[in-house]
């Protein structure tokens, strides 16, 4: 089973919206990726985690998770949707500062394949995609006009 990540900017456009889902079906269908694995921390992980729920129902054997870098708050329950999400074991001994860059780790040792959205070369998105591609994943960056 191919599974499939997710790293992009705080900030998209809902403009890539179609091609999301576009590049989602041809993982689905061409590539046989049946497991995705989001982040938690802007528009386009939001944007993605929209998407995907929406491909379950048209695709039953696909699975995602919505990521968590730490473990929720009292807070965090009365605001958050929980139903979807997962906490990688090990996880709850990693100081805060640290803790997005260790799941975001996790899910790259996860993935086959990785879905971005990046608009310049700084910050962790940027990053991430960089250690994608230099460990052989297959990426696509949504913002730009090359398919993989």
């Amino acid at each position: 089973m191919a599974v499939c990540t997710f790293f992009g900017h705080r900030d998209c456009p809902e403009t890539i919206r179609p091609r999301l889902r576009a590049v989602l079906v041809e993982l689905i269908e061409r590539h046989g990726v049946e497991q995705f694995y989001i982040g938690r921390q802007g528009a386009f992980d939001a944007m993605a985690r929209s998407v995907l729920r929406k491909l379950e129902e048209v695709y039953p054997h696909i699975s995602y998770a919505v990521v968590l870098e730490r473990l929720p708050g009292p807070r965090d329950k009365a605001i958050w949707d929980f139903s979807d999400t997962i906490f990688p074991e090990g996880l709850e001994t990693v100081p805060p500062r640290f803790a997005i860059s260790r799941r975001n780790e996790w899910m790259l040792r996860q993935a086959d394949f990785v879905v971005t959205y990046i608009t310049h070369n700084w910050g962790g998105a940027a990053q991430y995609a960089e250690k994608a591609q230099r460990q052989g994943k297959t990426v696509c960056n949504l913002a730009s006009s090359r398919r993989y």
